[in-house]
């Protein structure tokens, strides 16, 4: 258990034995951990056809640890994950899939925490909606029998996840995978992907601590989350010395001064006073910020997994992951992680505001309802809402400056709150109000 990652792999060279080496692949490789005769067949066969792959796992815990390829890969002969039945010459009948319920055999708190959190909706908050269904394949994608899959597959289920579907080969069809989505519903039944976050092969935690494990999907117009953390004092220092910080501290034990400013993993995960370490990353979270309203997150929802048993239907409760507890409990450590920098008046007073910003918002928002509502009873509303200026208006004061406001003023982006975010929404509400008069004015739908 105690061998380094030279201890498991090496391989022989003209001038003796190199322990750092595996992505030699003109060389034999050997490996010197008593592991199974097919699992030490996978990693010699690997190192040489995906040298990549070996030399990832070989810098892994999971290396450490003896965990092999066959411990993820392999499955039974009848799973629904099951891909190949014998591979390469061997007996084990494997899955290129690997899904949560394979990483909750061993790491199952943190299964549990990330299937009661909003990253396991991912796909949910896709596929449940037919209007997101129709956007990607219809509006986007034309509609064309060949190519109207291209828009979710390059784009949406990258970040939220897709439904894997396996063809008649019972390989993965291209429509459904490869994809890191967060929220990826597996054939096995379960529903969530801890590669996004903890790469393959390596899984690094250090990886997961820093932003760019969340800049790749919180990022751009409608959740602009790393362009906002750039533009908070929090993102300024971590950007002139995050390089210097110590992100390989045990689990449990990361704090100040290994760090001199949060990333998103200290404020959403981290263990503080108030809440030990969580892959729920919503639980510290009082608001919901991605809806057209702002509601507090008061828990009592059903799993993405009861939810894609139901063909990605949500049938029951409050779809809010929060803290079991409440909104105040949730803020509560959510403060607690601010403490170790922050007095409290500071602390407090910028919760305030943000919170104000955030129900400044909703007043915009509810304005925006009540003319549209009105518009609806008197069948003044387009049948296409991508063509109707008003709704296409009011679906961006929502889905794009609303959120840049609403986040921009919780974490600290004056930029994406102000100019970005409120200032639009601003205009957004005037261009609305002369669409709405006109319409009443006239009785009918302008060209």
């Amino acid at each position: 258990m105690g061998l380094g990652a030279g201890g498991l792999l090496a391989h022989q060279s003209k001038g003796g034995t190199s322990v750092d080496n595996a992505m030699d692949v003109q060389l034999p490789l050997k490996t010197f951990r008593d592991m199974k005769a097919e699992a030490k067949g996978c990693i010699e066969c690997h190192a040489k056809k995906t040298p990549g792959i070996v030399a990832d796992w070989k810098m892994s815990r999971h290396a450490h640890a003896g965990v092999s390829c066959i411990d993820c890969h392999g499955v039974t002969r009848d799973s629904p994950m099951l891909t190949r039945d014998g591979h390469e010459g061997s007996k084990v009948p494997i899955s290129v899939l690997v899904s949560t319920n394979t990483c909750g055999k061993c790491h199952e708190k943190e299964t549990i925490e990330f299937r009661h959190s909003g990253h396991a909706r991912g796909a949910v908050q896709v596929w449940s909606k037919a209007s997101m269904r129709d956007l990607m394949e219809m509006v986007e994608g034309r509609g064309h029998p060949d190519l109207k899959h291209a828009p979710e597959a390059t784009g949406c289920i990258q970040c939220h996840g897709s439904i894997i579907k396996l063809d008649k080969n019972r390989r993965p069809t291209p429509e459904t995978w490869p994809t890191y989505g967060i929220g990826t519903a597996f054939p096995d039944g379960s529903v969530g992907n801890c590669a996004s976050c903890h790469s393959a092969h390596k899984f690094s935690l250090a990886e997961a601590r820093k932003p760019a494990a969340c800049a790749s999907c919180h990022l751009g117009p409608d959740h602009p989350d790393i362009e906002i953390y750039n533009n908070s004092m929090h993102g300024h220092i971590f950007n002139a010395e995050g390089n210097q910080w110590n992100f390989d501290a045990a689990p449990g034990t990361w704090k100040v001064p290994d760090f001199r400013a949060p990333t998103c993993a200290t404020c959403h995960m981290s263990g503080n006073s108030k809440s030990a370490v969580t892959h729920n990353v919503s639980r510290r979270l009082k608001w919901n910020l991605f809806l057209p309203l702002s509601e507090l997150r008061t828990g009592g929802y059903e799993t993405a997994s009861d939810a894609y048993k139901n063909g990605y239907q949500l049938t029951k409760g409050n779809p809010l992951a929060g803290n079991p507890k409440g909104p105040e409990a949730a803020r509560a450590e959510m403060k607690a992680g601010c403490i170790d920098c922050h007095n409290s008046t500071h602390i407090d007073n910028f919760f305030v505001m943000a919170d104000k910003n955030i129900l400044l918002y909703n007043e915009y928002w509810k304005e925006a309802v009540k003319m549209k509502e009105e518009l609806a009873k008197k069948h003044l509303l387009g049948k296409d809402m991508w063509a109707d200026d008003f709704q296409n208006i009011m679906y961006h004061l929502w889905h794009h400056e609303g959120r840049r406001m609403r986040q921009g003023g919780i974490m600290g982006g004056p930029d994406y709150s102000h100019w970005h975010g409120v200032f639009e929404i601003q205009q957004d509400i005037r261009k609305l109000r002369k669409i709405y008069a006109k319409r009443l004015k006239t009785n009918q739908i302008e060209d």
